[in-house]
């Protein structure tokens, strides 16, 4: 997972560069026998220059009675992930990160991130997930990238305003311990993927926050590919394995008499073995709204 999927796994932006718009956008709506879900492709971080959603996500938005997303993100302690950072994300006091991930590697992730306010002493006692976790939010904030301007945020302080419930598929320790139970091999991997991205980043995202605002489905499918060929099962754990857990728990919504809307990151929604196509395979046919 590098900073494409850590952003649609993502971000929105409008850098349209060469992408074609298209007339829809990343929400998509599936009925039940009584009700209505709606599928939206969140990406977590938007410039506060930049943030407006898709009005798609306002229609979604009014017509739901009740909110799921990844996490409960109305409930969520950024104290609990500081504990369970320092729990599972640290290394060993006999430890070292560089004699895990060997001193070549150390010294370009520390190249990366040094300037950007982590020193050596600190980063030796991360495990390779965390590493490679702080070097994309240290990118992302560098690229003016906002956790509180994101899908996510807006429509948690919305649904917070209008007393609408909000529920998550997951819990924070079950999402980031997705991350922390990785082998070392797929950490290392995962640390890879991340400090070879840094030189592109700015115009692959770009090129995918222009997919993602345009609704291009297809496009972002084809992305997410790249993605599964380099690392399969790194990209099966994080993504696909994940998109199967929650299938189950959205066709229980699909039973119910009130309408949801899902927020998931966008690259969860799209592609083989994305959640439209497993519900489409379970008989569920999803209309991309406008």
């Amino acid at each position: 997972m590098n900073c494409r999927l850590a952003l649609a796994g993502f971000l929105g932006v409008v850098l349209f560069g060469g992408a074609t718009v298209h007339a829809e956008a990343p929400v998509w709506a599936i009925h039940g026998a009584k009700n209505t879900v709606y599928l939206a492709g969140s990406v977590h971080l938007l410039p506060q220059s930049d943030s407006t959603l898709p009005a798609a996500f306002d229609k979604a938005y009014a017509d739901s009675a009740a909110l799921v997303m990844e996490i409960d993100i109305d409930d969520l302690n950024p104290v609990d992930a500081q504990l369970f950072t320092l729990q599972r994300g640290m290394l060993p006091a006999d430890q070292r990160l560089s004699g895990i991930i060997g001193q070549q590697r150390f010294d370009r992730l520390l190249k990366e991130v040094g300037g950007l306010g982590v020193p050596a002493l600190a980063l030796e006692r991360f495990q390779p997930w965390l590493a490679a976790m702080t070097l994309q939010q240290l990118q992302l904030a560098k690229l003016g990238f906002d956790p509180d301007a994101g899908v996510e945020m807006q429509i948690a302080l919305r649904a917070k305003n209008d007393s609408k419930e909000i529920t998550g598929f997951e819990t924070l320790a079950e999402q980031l311990g997705l991350f922390a139970n990785l082998s070392i091999p797929d950490q290392i991997r995962f640390l890879d993927a991340t400090l070879e991205e840094t030189q592109e980043a700015q115009r692959e995202l770009a090129e995918l926050l222009a997919a993602w605002r345009a609704g291009n489905g297809s496009k972002l499918a084809s992305m997410l590919s790249e993605e599964y060929v380099a690392t399969p099962a790194l990209y099966a754990t994080l993504v696909s394995d994940r998109n199967r857990r929650w299938l189950p728990q959205i066709e229980q919504l699909l039973k119910g008499d009130r309408n949801y809307m899902v927020v998931v990151g966008t690259l969860h929604l799209v592609g083989v073995n994305g959640v439209l196509d497993l519900l489409k395979a379970n008989g569920f046919m999803a209309k991309q709204l406008q």
